[in-house]
């Protein structure tokens, strides 16, 4: 071949690629399942013929092009090794050859039924997809409802998921490995094993040729054997017989017994081809096994569709039926009568459906059943399950089509065998009544309440029986009997029940639903308690009130008395039930005080004061009675730590003293004392408001709010060298639990902070001034607030600029002090402000200038 002439060929097989992609999409890709129908297979050698798939232009033979180029033609056409070229089915799968009507139900890879119609609509991905018009449009939505419908009908029809599974998958497949049944009819493409044994042995196994005929060779002289359409036994018998005449041990004869034995069997079987036509879900031609029944085609098929029948399925076998299987035999009872083995070119036929009722309600299967003609209400329960637990089987309603319209039918229990069904029969089974129709139910002071029977309590006397009995809290004076009449109405019946259980008045005799109600003595009366609060284990105690409980049995529940109890002052606060409402001083509480032993034991009972319901006890404190107390030291003493508080007139120099008093460093100006400041909720909630209120007024100042802590350690400013100057003197202040008292070494630094060019830390030097100190900072800036400066000392204490004239008075600086200056802020005047401003200026003005008119008239 010529360079020129292969690159053309080259160009023409890239072209056909190319118009490949363009129209593969307009064709329908082949379903997986087996409703795909089949066309004629390509030639061999894998040619694609013009027309088919992917066509090539004349003259050009594809076996000529590279591998690569006839690869992608392949898979362009779908066509690969041992697969039809079209379906894309291995020769071993059914194949459906389209039987049926046009439109008949396919299952696509998902197992989903639909339509063939359906199914080779075109994806609007496709090459060829033509918007749809209204008319399309509303013609697919009829169609999409059909097919909805229809899905709903084969879910409700008996049977219909047992057949077509989508999620099965190779459902009831034929045993292959059985053994070989003596009436397997033999058949082309069946492998036999023939084997003698005995006095003679030999082996002539092989497959049946396409005649239908076995050879026998090795010089046997005996040639070819037909079996095609005989049994096992039967083939065996003609074999045996022809092979009889050159071996001769195979029959008993003149020449002695039989000594060589004979075997056939099946080694491997042959496939047959079954055709599926009527109302089936997937009707069409299916390769099986020659080991297939009826029932392996029926899986295959899908069963019955919304059409077909479950109670008439033929098996027709050259054009005569020669069974017909009853598929609700093996869905109900496991059998499989006239479930023959198939042979080749049998024809199974789904016929319509006879009879279908639909049956709902408390049964054990909700479900559209088939009907054969004559079959009464009685079979329908049979096939529904029967009854649910909880059905009303006294009746059961049947709505039935008449030449015009509807019709309802009640049948009775005695007619279930006799009441033919019809076909479009709905049968409808209603639950029990919601109710008891012999309960009745005791409730309150008994021993056993719930419900029971009225068959064996028909009176009340037998109901308190079969309860156990009263308690010893009932109160029998009046009970409640709730009854419902027949007209649903509920009525309260009042009786006095220790009358009747004296037997001077009737007893009662009770009704269905009837609820007895017997009420408590302690249900009738307030709830009991007594309190006990103040200097007991267990404070706020409420104790249920006991009878004859003293005042030592409510200590003793409560825990006891705390150390800190004034045991001569327990008080028991008692209610006054008779307080006289018109009068202005009445007694409402009566009071009553104790000298309780704090042992509690009976032997130290002497009052034994009985309490009452309700009775407050109240343990007060001893006023003598004192925790420890202490307070802490640190820094420069001799003795740093904690002391404790002996007296409450100690002070601030008794705690030096107990000190040791202080070490040579110490710096007595820098003292500070830290105590614990504890806020009530009250005073936190004074603060909050004051600071709201001025946190409103925000036109000339502005508030930084810190969270209100309730505890939190404060700073106080002490003078601690007129307190060692003078102890006991005003400056020397009382001690407090938790108080800490610092004194620092001596500090030789001040600390420039705020609004200065260069805020920093400087030595100390004894003379100089406040402005001294800022000089060394670098001066005031621009921003500077001078007035407001202010030096915070090292003891807490803080010391502001004063105004004298026109001079600040500046505060003296200390050693550890820190002088801070503040930064001038301006707040933006708002349009409200800035007219107000301009208002009082321009009224300002004029009333100078009126004032100045008005002089110079009086002069």
């Amino acid at each position: 071949m010529s360079p020129v002439l292969y690159k053309v060929r080259i160009g023409m097989a890239a072209l056909c690629l190319a118009i490949t992609g363009l129209t593969a999409h307009a064709q329908v890709a082949p379903s997986s399942g087996a409703g795909t129908t089949t066309s004629p297979a390509a030639p061999r050698g894998g040619a694609v013929q013009p027309g088919q798939g992917s066509a090539l232009p004349g003259g050009i033979n594809p076996s000529s092009l590279p591998p690569s180029v006839q690869r992608q033609i392949q898979q362009q056409t779908g066509q690969t090794p041992g697969r039809n070229v079209q379906t894309g089915r291995s020769n071993a799968q059914p194949t459906n050859n389209g039987v049926g009507a046009p439109n008949a139900t396919v299952q696509d890879n998902s197992g989903v039924n639909r339509d063939r119609a359906s199914q080779e609509a075109v994806s609007p991905n496709d090459s060829t997809y033509q918007p749809q018009t209204n008319q399309e449009q509303i013609e697919n939505g009829y169609e999409a409802a059909r097919i909805r419908e229809r899905n709903e009908i084969r879910r409700k029809i008996f049977g219909s998921t047992l057949f077509n599974d989508p999620a099965a998958t190779n459902p009831f497949q034929p045993n292959i490995s059985m053994a070989t049944p003596r009436n397997y009819i033999v058949g082309p493409g069946d492998q036999l094993n023939i084997r003698l044994y005995g006095f003679s042995e030999s082996d002539f196994s092989q497959t049946v040729s396409p005649e239908g005929a076995v050879y026998f060779a090795q010089a046997t002289g005996i040639g070819p054997v037909v079996v095609s359409g005989l049994s096992v036994e039967q083939a065996k018998e003609r074999i045996t017989n022809r092979l009889a005449s050159k071996y001769v041990g195979l029959r008993k004869s003149q020449y002695g017994p039989q000594n060589t034995f004979l075997e056939v069997s099946l080694s491997g079987i042959r496939s047959i081809r079954v055709t599926v036509t009527g109302d089936a879900i997937r009707p069409g031609t299916y390769t099986l096994s020659s080991l297939s029944t009826v029932m392996n085609a029926v899986y295959q098929a899908g069963g019955p569709n919304e059409l077909g029948s479950f109670r008439k399925v033929q098996l027709i076998r050259n054009n005569k039926v020669i069974a017909t299987l009853d598929l609700y035999d093996y869905l109900l009872n496991g059998t499989q009568r006239n479930d023959f083995r198939l042979q080749d070119n049998d024809n199974i036929r789904f016929t319509t459906f006879l009879e279908r009722v639909e049956i709902t309600g408390t049964v054990k299967r909700n479900n559209i059943f088939e009907m054969l003609p004559g079959e009464t209400l009685d079979r329908l329960l049979f096939y529904a399950g029967d009854f649910a637990s909880n059905a009303y089987k006294g009746r059961v309603k049947v709505t039935r089509l008449t030449d015009r319209e509807r019709k309802v039918i009640d049948v009775t229990t005695a007619e279930f065998k006799t009441f033919v069904m019809q076909d479009g029969d709905q049968v409808t089974v209603e639950q029990l009544l919601d109710r008891f129709e012999n309960q009745i139910t005791i409730e309150g002071a008994v021993f056993r309440p719930g419900q029971y029977s009225l068959d064996q309590n028909k009176t009340l006397r037998q109901l308190l029986k079969s309860a156990e009995g009263l308690k010893g809290d009932a109160f029998t004076g009046r009970i409640n009997i709730v009854r419902t009449r027949e007209d649903l109405a509920i009525e309260n019946i009042t009786v006095n029940l220790a009358n009747i259980l004296a037997g001077t008045e009737a007893d009662i005799t009770l009704q269905r639903e009837d609820q007895i109600i017997i009420p408590s003595r302690f249900d009738l009366a307030e709830a009991a308690q007594v309190s006990v609060q103040g200097e007991v284990n267990q404070p706020n105690s409420d104790l249920p009130y006991m009878a004859n409980m003293t005042l030592n049995d409510a200590l003793l529940r409560a825990g006891g008395l705390r150390e800190s109890a004034a045991a001569s002052q327990v008080e028991v606060v008692r209610r006054k039930k008779d307080v006289d409402p018109r009068s202005a001083s009445s007694q409402v509480a009566e009071i009553i005080r104790f000298n309780v032993n704090r042992d509690l034991s009976i032997n130290a009972d002497e009052n034994k004061f009985v309490l009452e319901p309700f009775d407050q006890i109240i343990v007060r404190r001893s006023p003598n009675y004192a925790v420890q107390t202490y307070a802490n030291i640190e820094g420069e003493v001799i003795l740093p730590g904690s002391y404790a508080i002996r007296s409450k007139d100690q002070k601030v120099s008794d705690l030096i003293g107990l000190a040791g008093g202080l070490t040579p460093q110490a710096y007595v100006e820098g003292a500070t004392l830290i105590r614990r400041v504890i806020l009530s909720p009250d005073e936190i909630a004074r603060q909050q408001r004051s600071i709201s209120e001025l946190a409103n007024d925000v036109t000339r100042s502005t508030v930084e709010v810190e969270a209100i802590s309730p505890d939190k350690p404060e700073s106080i400013g002490i003078n601690l060298k007129k307190i060692i100057a003078s102890p006991g003197s005003s400056e020397d202040i009382l001690l407090q639990e938790g108080d800490i008292l610092r004194i620092p070494k001596l500090l030789e630094t001040v600390r420039i902070q705020g609004e200065v060019l260069l805020p920093t830390t400087v030595k100390y030097r004894s003379g100089q001034t406040f402005q001294d100190y800022i000089s060394q900072s670098g001066g005031f800036t621009n921003k500077s607030q001078r007035k407001k400066s202010f030096v915070v000392y090292a003891n807490g204490s803080v010391d502001r600029t004063r105004k004298f004239m026109f001079f600040n008075i500046y505060p003296r600086v200390e050693p550890g002090s820190e002088v801070v200056v503040p930064r001038q802020t301006t707040n933006p005047l708002t349009p409200q402000q800035i007219l107000g401003q301009a208002t009082a200026i321009t009224s300002s003005i004029m009333t100078l200038i009126l004032g100045v008119l008005a002089f110079r008239s009086i002069r």
